[in-house]
């Protein structure tokens, strides 16, 4: 391997590893040679996570943690650094929508109305899940890194800061903050602490997954309206693999990227480039 992409032995944190998304980072990571640690809000998910990281081969460990609570993190830090001594590399990858937080297609922007209380709940908590589930851990985690002078973080945003995608108020509004978040944080990192501490993210392009399949696959195995117009919009005219996440996690956390901060990495197929004209 170029040693310039290389991550082994570095210790990598990632929240919602367990999820999808998560553990197909830290995959990703350990096969690098990373010791990953996965932080996971369910613990039958978090050990079912481990069982299968673990066959890969390599150093993992897991922790139940819900990512809003600022105690609990710190607790799974203490942890990390008694275990492993350091915290290399953060990917914040807990995030998601919620049914309740989506317009369904019959439904308008009114609909979200104050007084239905459920409805704004909803929305609050995905907001709440996805802007302030990356920004607790950056402010826990990064501390480590502040005193280390050293370290990479890797937030996760979408194409939903990107384009106006119908139905998803509060994700789109949350995922638009984590990426002013991650512009904000990388300079406060640099200017304060150490130009070796590096923040940046991904905005992952449409992969089918457990949250979305739902709404991008019919019972039939046929694709729906909506996956019709991803489709469109994409130049590579697929949906993406969601290995193929994993290189561009692996070099913004390399000394590959050594001066790259505070930026926004499309992994996307092109959408976000294509007007669809």
């Amino acid at each position: 391997m170029n040693s310039l992409f290389d991550v082994s032995g570095k210790v990598a944190v990632v929240t919602g590893g367990s999820g999808v998304l998560g553990s197909n980072i830290s995959e990703g990571l350990l096969k690098g040679g990373a010791k990953v640690v996965v932080i996971g809000a369910h613990s039958d998910r978090v050990e079912k996570a481990l069982e299968r990281l673990r066959t890969t081969g390599g150093e993992v460990c897991g922790f139940t943690c819900n990512v809003l609570d600022m105690d609990s993190l710190r607790e799974v830090k203490e942890k990390v650094l008694a275990q492993w001594g350091r915290v290399d590399i953060l990917v914040n990858a807990a995030g998601g929508n919620i049914p309740g937080g989506t317009l369904t297609e019959t439904q308008h922007v009114f609909d979200m109305k104050v007084e239905d209380l459920n409805k704004v709940e909803d929305l609050n908590k995905v907001v709440d899940l996805n802007l302030n589930g990356t920004v607790y851990p950056c402010l826990v985690f990064g501390e480590v890194m502040a005193a280390q002078k050293s370290g990479s973080i890797i937030n996760v945003s979408s194409m939903a800061s990107y384009e106006a995608i119908t139905r998803v108020p509060g994700y789109s509004m949350a995922k638009s903050a984590v990426e002013n978040f991650t512009r904000w944080m990388a300079q406060e990192m640099a200017l304060k602490f150490s130009e070796k501490i590096r923040v940046n993210a991904i905005a992952p392009g449409f992969f089918i997954g457990n949250q979305n399949r739902a709404v991008l696959i019919n019972p039939d195995g046929s694709l729906t309206e909506r996956s019709r117009k991803v489709i469109a919009k994409t130049p590579m005219k697929r949906f993406g693999d969601i290995s193929e996440l994993n290189g561009a996690v692996q070099f913004l956390c390399s000394e590959a990227a050594s001066f790259i901060t505070g930026v926004t990495l499309p992994i996307d197929g092109g959408f976000s480039s294509f007007s669809g004209v």
